[in-house]
């Protein structure tokens, strides 16, 4: 298979005179293509088969120095160092460019190069972005089939508007000391070298749908989200959509897979997407929201039938583990999992419990989303799905109320661009740690955030159609360290008031900080709480949220003169009010 676009066909040939693989395979995206590479790699050793309980599953294993994103050697290659910000890595394209071309040279001699096409999105939604990923790594052309719509459709649609991102990746030699991953926004560019881990490596992910993506729609006039979308349908029918955005470790995943709890019968709640989201205005102003992806690339220590119970029976099949142990009959165990005894580690040697973790940390699945009991069809409906809400959300012990709305539009930019959450001692051994994650897109935002906060703000003029937003804390906690709020399915009873706030059917307390719910609007019929838990979970104490506005104020600073000044004078304005 070739293709009869001319810049496509010029460009996959000039990577192979610069990489001198041996083979060149265009990929179709078929089943048979998929079972084709399975069998390859189960040949090579690449994948191993699980167990018949785990039907269609296989099992990768990296090389131990290859298991995660690797921040400090991502850059933003742009001519001025101004406008990829603080926020970022940067590097001038030209020395990325010699830099990258010096990696790959020769790099697929004996080799197959892999070219992959592929959409982001509904293959026929105006608001689907293309791409062409060229790979030697069977494994990454594997898990790009459960991760996009790839193949002979993505390149008919290639052919058809002449428009696509270009991805060339080569694990290399998987050398640490030579790895990088670069991104060149303007050429629509992204190279990424010495690495086979799926964020590094599957380049239709963050690197495409996030990092170019988020500056391919700053210029388009959209929003390309770290956000899950959810569709939340109560006993009436009557549906609502709404996007959401979480740092690491606060539930994201768990929100968007929500399983309505047995007080809310009758209630549905369904996955349109888990990560990220493409958003567009229509026509009538109304913000329509699409997932990219095509599947679901997640984390599995900590999943089980009582953590996600969806996430759970997603990966019972046609799933790729990578990094995880397995038991002596061959299943799959990681940390977290109720059944099952591991014998071999992540790494494949014997485990005894005294040489670190089972599974690692971050040891993935990747699997399609369709094979997710909550799974939306309208994930696949080419208009995208009408969004009603946008909300935040960060872990916080302290301070930040369970929920509250912002006041319009540009005070929830304010909101998104002040996100913080708290590090906890698994995570770093020191807990209450507060970090900076403005709307969750800290490693991902393609360009200085003080022109992404920009882009936001513009929205407010474009539309008076817009979402509402708020800020969500499932973390509080008394002084005992206990959790106020039992989260998880219990959420829904805040989201219920969100969405009746978005209807205009329940009143609000004004506050400096925004809108709070009267403690009575937050249905807690038959929770264990303490009758005070609710004064402190909708608690705004002002000496503390002066400080929090205060180290705001700071945060934003550090973006100098490229910061909206109406970014600070919303900023000013709470203050004000707080004081």
């Amino acid at each position: 298979m070739t293709t009869s676009n001319e810049s496509l066909q010029q460009w996959v040939d000039e990577v192979a005179m610069l990489t001198k693989p041996d083979n060149i395979y265009w990929c179709d995206g078929s089943e048979t293509e998929y079972q084709g590479l399975i069998n390859q790699m189960l040949d090579s050793g690449d994948l191993i088969k699980l167990n018949d309980n785990y039907k269609n599953c296989y099992l990768h294993r990296s090389n131990p120095t290859d298991v995660a994103r690797v921040e400090h050697l991502t850059f933003i290659c742009t001519p001025e160092e101004e406008d990829t910000g603080p926020n970022n890595h940067w590097m001038q394209p030209t020395d990325a460019h010699m830099k990258m071309d010096d990696l790959f040279s020769g790099c697929m001699q004996g080799r197959t190069m892999y070219v992959i096409p592929y959409c982001m999105g509904p293959i026929d939604s105006s608001y689907s972005r293309c791409g062409v990923e060229i790979t030697d790594s069977p494994y990454v052309v594997a898990n790009m089939n459960l991760m996009t719509r790839m193949g002979q459709p993505a390149l008919e649609r290639i052919e058809q508007e002449d428009r696509f991102v270009r991805g060339l990746h080569s694990t290399g030699e998987l050398d640490p000391e030579r790895r990088f991953i670069m991104h060149f926004p303007e050429e629509l560019m992204i190279q990424s070298f010495g690495s086979g881990y799926g964020g590094n490596a599957l380049l239709g992910k963050k690197c495409h749908a996030l990092r170019i993506a988020s500056s391919q729609a700053r210029t388009e006039g959209w929003l390309a989200e770290h956000m899950l979308i959810v569709e939340i349908e109560n006993p009436e029918g009557e549906k609502h959509y709404l996007a959401a955005a979480f740092p690491s470790a606060c539930g994201k995943t768990n929100l968007a897979m929500l399983i309505p709890p047995e007080s809310h019968a009758g209630w549905k709640v369904r996955t349109i997407g888990d990560d990220i989201a493409w958003l567009h205005l229509d026509e009538t102003g109304q913000l329509r929201a699409i997932n990219p992806e095509a599947g679901y690339f997640g984390v599995v220590p900590g999943t089980n039938e009582n953590t996600n119970p969806n996430a759970y029976n997603t990966i019972q099949s046609d799933t790729i583990f990578t990094n995880v142990a397995v038991t002596a009959d061959n299943e799959p165990w990681w940390e977290q999992k109720t059944t099952g005894v591991p014998t071999i580690d992540w790494k494949g040697n014997p485990f005894t419990g005294e040489n670190g973790p089972a599974a690692h940390p971050n040891s993935r699945f990747t699997v399609s989303a369709r094979r997710n009991p909550a799974y939306s069809p309208l994930a696949d409906d080419p208009a995208g799905v009408p969004i009603s809400a946008i909300i935040f959300g960060g872990r916080r012990r302290t301070l930040a109320p369970l929920v509250y709305q912002a006041k319009d539009w540009n005070h929830g930019v304010l909101i998104g661009a002040g996100v913080a959450s708290e590090t906890t001692a698994a995570a770093t051994g020191e807990v209450g740690v507060v970090r900076r994650d403005p709307m969750a897109m800290k490693p991902f935002c393609g360009y200085n955030f003080a022109d992404y906060w920009d882009h936001w703000l513009q929205f407010g003029e474009r539309s008076d159609n817009l979402p509402k937003i708020f800020h969500v804390n499932w973390f509080r906690r008394d002084e005992d360290g206990r959790f106020l709020w039992p989260g998880f399915g219990e959420n829904l009873r805040v989201l219920r008031w969100i969405i009746d706030r978005c209807e205009n059917r329940t009143e609000a307390v004004e506050t400096p900080i925004g809108y709070l719910p009267h403690a009575e609007d937050i249905d807690t019929e038959g929770l264990d709480m303490q009758p005070s838990d609710m004064e402190t979970l909708l608690g705004v104490d002002s000496a503390s949220w002066r400080d929090e506005m205060q180290a705001i104020g700071k945060y934003l600073q550090g973006y100098g003169s490229r910061l909206p000044e109406k970014l600070s004078a919303e900023h000013r304005k709470i203050a004000e009010l707080l004081d």
